[in-house]
């Protein structure tokens, strides 16, 4: 289970957000951030423990919400993920471009397309071994530069162009928010969706052999790690690097490593980088097929969808899926102010709503235990700290979507998730007015209802 879209891909425009917030806000801001998605994961984790799923929070908002909010958190969920998989794919190959300059990009997709395919149709061992270790790379990593950059916070290693340590005093040199408060609450937007890909413990569950065991081991170590990870790394970069100096043309671990004198610092991190891509590209090819699937079983979409090899694999949805990523890939090429700009707004906001939908159904679950006279110790998992928990998600996700139409850049991105929305909830309400009058209105129970 994966922590998130390719993290380091995020740092480059995280020293960006040390800019703007200051050292302090940018870190105040990935704070509130990690309480969010601690806050859903517990959610999750409840749900998931109880009812065990493949494509889980949809389910649940099917469930506990109504049959039209679970189709849509589905379509958004998975159209979030094509277009994530055209940028991993689009990445990967420029990524090849710094050792192989007078090559095409497009090759170097079209082969990392191949792979990650290769990894998702042989089998789900297969895919996990390939998520192992992809991650254990991506984690070494930032380990190596928590701990170089806190030796040289400290004064153990040197700093070019620095006499003596550091220290922490890039955090009040300047004030604690050097351009206002104003910027923090910009900056918590952009993490809020660089901490999305969390949630896929939910969709992973119902092919955990143990939910009850793994999945709160899972949503405790993912959040450990996105705080650590995100926490720590933007801790040091805020303490080694100006918030003056800050922007995107350079990563941060890059600048870092050559301060201290590292040779071969960009090459590293571009072998790290696409690392993090190709284990963005790889889950994100697999919740893409488990959405088809689950929707497939639904009787949502043919059920022919559904069907899997003898793997256990859902080889027609991998394919719908990966069509889906380089139909998203091809608009980025061709249309990529028109069609592909309009599938980015649509699938940025899609994280904001499943995390809105976990918490609720969350409450909605525990109301209807407490009317089956259901004590919560019969549960497998019980979240701390509820009702809480859910409350401070709702909010915070609401705080977000309200920063999102406050801020001219973002708000575009609104207007158009409001139609594409409502285009979900007519599409399904349609077909189901269809399919009423033509006498095929059944839906497969869940197997988790009883």
């Amino acid at each position: 289970m994966r922590e998130g879209k390719s993290e380091l891909e995020s740092f480059p425009s995280t020293i960006g957000q040390i800019h703007d917030a200051g050292p302090f806000g940018a870190v105040l801001a990935y704070i509130i951030g990690s309480v969010l998605v601690y806050c859903v994961m517990l959610s999750l984790g409840e749900l998931s423990v109880a009812m065990p799923y493949a494509g889980s929070f949809h389910l649940y908002a099917r469930r506990f919400i109504g049959p039209g909010t679970g189709f849509t958190i589905a379509i958004l969920y998975w159209l979030n993920w094509a277009v994530a998989l055209a940028s991993e794919f689009t990445a990967a190959g420029l990524l090849m471009q710094r050792w192989f300059p007078n090559s095409s990009a497009w090759v170097w997709s079209a082969a990392f397309i191949v792979l990650v395919f290769l990894l998702n149709i042989l089998s789900v061992r297969l895919y996990g071994e390939a998520e192992f270790w992809f991650a254990s790379i991506k984690v070494l990593a930032i380990v190596a530069f928590i701990v170089i950059g806190v030796l040289a916070i400290v004064g153990v290693l040197p700093i070019s162009g620095r006499s003596s340590a550091p220290g922490l005093s890039n955090f009040w040199n300047d004030g604690w928010f050097p351009n206002g408060v104003v910027p923090v609450f910009s900056t918590l937007l952009t993490v809020v969706f660089a901490f999305s890909g969390t949630e896929v413990i939910g969709v992973a569950a119902g092919e955990t052999k143990d939910p009850g065991r793994a999945v709160p081991k899972a949503v405790h170590t993912t959040v450990l790690r996105l705080a650590i990870f995100f926490i720590g790394s933007i801790a040091v970069m805020a303490a080694l690097i100006p918030w003056q100096q800050s922007g995107v043309d350079t990563s941060p671990f890059v600048l870092v490593f050559q301060s201290i004198g590292m040779p071969f610092a960009g090459d590293i991190m571009n072998a790290v980088v696409l690392t993090a891509v190709l284990s963005a590209a790889n889950s994100g090819l697999y919740v893409c097929s488990r959405m088809v699937w689950s929707l497939a079983k639904e009787n949502m979409i043919p059920p022919v969808l559904a069907k899997t090899n003898f793997r256990g694999v859902p080889v027609f949805a991998v394919l719908i899926s990966l069509a889906g990523g380089l139909l998203a890939l091809l608009s980025s090429v061709y249309a990529a102010d028109t069609v592909y700009l309009a599938l980015v707004a649509v699938s940025g906001l899609a994280t904001l709503l499943v995390w809105i939908s976990v918490a609720v159904c969350h409450i909605l679950f525990r109301r209807q235990l407490a009317r089956e006279g259901k004590s919560t110790d019969s549960l497998g998992y019980k979240a701390p700290g509820y009702p809480i928990v859910p409350i401070v998600a709702i909010v915070l996700c609401v705080f977000s979507l309200v920063l999102v139409a406050w801020d001219p850049t973002q708000r575009s991105t609104l207007l158009m998730m409001l139609p594409f929305v409502a285009l979900c909830y007519g599409f399904f309400y349609a077909r189901q007015a269809w399919r009423r009058k033509h006498g095929s209105c059944a839906t497969p129970s869940l197997d988790f209802e009883e």
